[in-house]
């Protein structure tokens, strides 16, 4: 026969002193009175048979049993409030909640939002820019696109619904294409950089694309940029050519407001991951996104053709420095 637990109140109160370890801060969280809190916690020592806290002149300790217990009761809530967040999704209430990084979520997502609001009036989409890992269970989240490395995995538990591939090459406003007409003469055109990728094992540089081209380039100066739209911004502006990256660059092309004048592109070893909680997938407002993610990622596809991809981690150092 399984032991009988405690009253969920009473370890909902001990698990909130047990963190502010305050009897006062604890009742101000559960919007209790401390005397309703203190009764509650005493209520649980008589359970256990031992006492949970030793009382002080003007603060509260753990006992030992207190410690033991402290930790599984703050997973156990914590693990109760996400399944209850996870059941409370399934109803499909007409909120979606996506998270990507700040530079997609500008340059791709918000773009297209429009189209997407015209289709589905009956969903209201929220979004968390974020570069930081949320967790599905805990962060209220429905769908993640997240970039990384093509030989990463998804999370056990995780569904992957989709992957949106990359490319980088130069882009420009249109004023500097006549003035740049070559990839020789980009030797001489204020170069910007975008590190956002340094973090890939593989990354893709400035150096690489040069050197697939046959050509040297040593020497390069121009600003940094940490996030990738600040450094399209940059571009777009006039201030210089980046090597962009077609998934955050993909509006401003098909608007004219830069151009990619060279065919050769490089691609990188990492991809765009589309991720939901296994079984969401089919859920009608999450299905709904996902099948006009995969509508829009198809109309990239203009910008590929006529154009020579090269894999970026097969290029050899030797090649890249001529």
């Amino acid at each position: 026969m399984p032991e009988r637990l405690p009253p969920l109140t009473a370890l909902r109160a001990f698990e909130a002193a047990a963190r502010h370890l305050s009897f006062q801060d604890a009742a101000a969280e559960l919007s209790v009175t401390p005397a309703a809190l203190s009764f509650q916690i005493k209520s649980l020592e008589e359970h256990l048979g031992a006492p949970l806290f030793r009382r002080l002149n003007r603060r509260v300790e753990l006992t030992e049993a207190g410690r033991a217990l402290t930790e599984p009761a703050t997973q156990g809530f914590q693990t109760l409030a996400g399944g209850w967040r996870a059941a409370k999704r399934t109803l499909d209430s007409g909120i979606l909640t996506v998270t990507a990084g700040p530079a997609f979520t500008a340059k791709w997502l918000a773009p297209r939002l429009f189209h997407f609001a015209q289709k589905h009036p009956e969903i209201e989409l929220r979004f968390a820019a974020t570069l930081r890992m949320l967790d599905f269970s805990t962060d209220d989240i429905d769908i993640a696109i997240r970039f990384g490395p093509s030989d990463s995995k998804a999370d056990a538990g995780l569904h992957l619904a989709m992957q949106i591939g990359e490319w980088l090459t130069p882009m420009m406003h249109p004023d500097l294409v006549a003035k740049y007409p070559t990839p020789e003469s980009l030797l001489e055109a204020p170069i910007i950089f975008d590190d956002s990728i340094a973090f890939l094992q593989n990354s893709v540089s400035w150096a690489d694309w040069f050197g697939a081209n046959g050509i040297r380039a040593d020497d390069l100066h121009g600003p940094h940029f940490s996030q990738a739209d600040h450094a399209i911004d940059a571009a777009q502006s006039g201030a210089g050519v980046v090597l962009g990256r077609l998934s955050l660059a993909e509006s401003s092309l098909r608007k004219g407001q830069l151009i990619a004048p060279f065919e050769l592109a490089l691609v990188p070893r990492a991809f765009f991951s589309v991720l939901t909680p296994k079984g969401a997938e089919t859920r009608p407002n999450t299905r709904a996104f996902l099948d006009w993610l995969a509508a829009e990622v198809a109309r990239m596809d203009d910008h590929t053709k006529g154009r020579r991809m090269i894999d970026a981690g097969s290029l050899e150092p030797m090649k890249k420095a001529r």
